[in-house]
């Protein structure tokens, strides 16, 4: 049975990751559909806005948080692997984690490519249209892995 702090931070690890898969489902499924929908150099200028307003404490606290809680709960549960919550933790904790590392080496370092783009420039369709089909599919796998990996933590809730 899963009890204690193992099932407190269970608890804030399926919260935190349907909570980050929420704010990407949110981009999947229409800030990116209406951004694409804007003139080009409105579209870069919004974009650079919301990925410049993005990184606030509160939801780097939620995202990065997340990942320390599901990393510190996954070697509770490598100490537990004979329980039936273990192994729904584990996969909790791996898909998470993938949507980190998409963050970080993806999403990120096109944001701050797009950042260096001047809207009003020659060039400015032609980097939004690189960015903004490529950027929304990662989101879209972004968006899956934190979604299971909530579900994953919940599902080993009930397993516990």
């Amino acid at each position: 049975m899963i009890a204690g702090y193992p099932r407190t931070l269970t608890v804030v690890a399926a919260v935190g990751a349907g909570l980050s898969g929420g704010v990407f489902f949110a981009f999947s499924t229409f800030v990116m559909k209406a951004l694409g929908r804007l003139p080009d150099a409105e579209a870069v200028t919004a974009m650079n806005a919301i990925n410049k307003a993005a990184p606030t404490p509160l939801f780097m606290l939620a995202l990065f948080g997340t990942g320390a809680v599901s990393v510190a709960l996954s070697v509770v549960a490598f100490g537990h692997l004979d329980q039936s919550w273990a192994p729904f933790v584990l996969i909790g904790t791996a898909l998470y984690l993938v949507c980190l590392v998409l963050t970080m080496a993806y999403h990120v370092p096109h944001n701050e490519a797009l950042a260096l783009v001047d809207p009003r420039s020659p060039g400015a369709a032609r980097a939004w249209a690189q960015y903004l089909s490529p950027w929304t599919a990662w989101n879209h796998v972004r968006t899956v892995t934190a979604l299971t990996g909530a579900t994953a933590f919940i599902l080993g809730l009930r397993a516990g």
